[in-house]
């Protein structure tokens, strides 16, 4: 059985790792595959009767809003170099 901490570092941890994926990824559908990853783990984050601590919740958070703007700028970089 897993532990409240484990399941805070899973969480934490897998959004990482996903975010490193995402800024490596070099075509649109890679970058919306991680970026849906980190949304799954700010879903799960928000399960709050799951031992999810608020620092989990807010650092899970801190890494979609950076993979938001990542995300948004690979796409808007690719729409320039089309025109």
């Amino acid at each position: 059985m897993m532990s409240e901490t484990d399941i805070n570092n899973i969480l934490v941890n897998g959004a990482m790792i996903s975010l490193a994926k995402l800024k490596r990824a070099q075509s649109f559908n890679a970058r919306i595959y991680y970026y849906a990853e980190i949304g799954v783990y700010l879903e799960v984050a928000l399960s709050r009767g799951a031992g999810i601590t608020d620092a989990t919740l807010e650092g899970v958070e801190r890494i979609h809003q950076e993979a938001t703007h990542i995300h948004m700028d690979a796409s808007k970089a690719t729409r320039l170099n089309l025109s």
